[in-house]
């Protein structure tokens, strides 16, 4: 049988096309969720009696602000500053190992980005983060190490902005899953980085507010 050059190219790219029906392409939906034990306690930072004390700040302007709409009642925490290329702030619980972080968030402004996100496994300045962005429609898992670098995504309706959205993480292991808005997006697994703290997270001239981070980890390691 002759093929031609040409008819293996179209053969790729028909394969590229409908790659999620191929095997390799695993469904993220399809997975089964990842679980931390039931008897993990969690810890629930609404920002309605405290602030940020005992937090870290590694970039950004982060403060309690009173907001209407808020979720859990009247204030957020919102993080302002538009010049850095990564903003981030971490919690002063942990570290963990295997780790349950749910947080909301609201993209308020920005033109180059609107994001927010969850940063985990955050030591010595090396970390990971599940970001959603309201001005791409991608979800994404990157990690952090003097640079960024992409290691998953998907692709979803982007987040509304002046909108209250839900992104929530899962590591058990070298074992991570991530959610928007209660649809499971992300399954992937990657070990560069065992432990670390919880935290929270935005890029350049992103304004946005956080509320009702729960963090329920297996503490250890770091």
């Amino acid at each position: 049988m002759n093929i031609t050059r040409r008819g293996i190219f179209g053969f790729i790219a028909g394969a590229l096309a409908l790659g999620a029906r191929w095997p390799w392409r695993r469904d993220a939906r399809a997975a089964e969720e990842l679980k931390v034990p039931d008897n993990v306690p969690a810890e629930t930072f609404d920002f309605e009696t405290k602030g940020v004390e005992g937090w870290t700040v590694v970039d950004g302007q982060w403060a309690v602000e009173e907001m209407a709409g808020t979720p859990s009642g009247k204030r957020a925490l919102v993080q302002r500053a538009t010049k850095n290329q990564f903003n981030v702030i971490v919690a002063p619980s942990g570290p963990y190992g295997d780790v349950d972080v749910s947080m909301k968030f609201k993209p308020i402004s920005g033109r180059e980005d609107a994001s927010g996100g969850i940063v985990f496994r955050f030591n010595d300045g090396k970390y990971y983060v599940v970001r959603a962005n309201a001005l791409e429609d991608n979800f994404r898992l990157y990690y952090y190490d003097r640079g960024r670098r992409q290691i998953a995504t998907a692709s979803v309706r982007a987040p509304e902005l002046g909108q209250w959205h839900t992104v929530r993480l899962v590591v058990v292991g070298d074992h991570m899953q991530a959610w928007l808005d209660g649809k499971l997006y992300l399954d992937h697994r990657d070990s560069r980085f065992k432990a670390g703290k919880v935290g929270l997270w935005t890029k350049a001239d992103s304004i946005t507010a956080f509320d009702d981070l729960t963090i329920r980890g297996v503490t250890g390691g770091g």
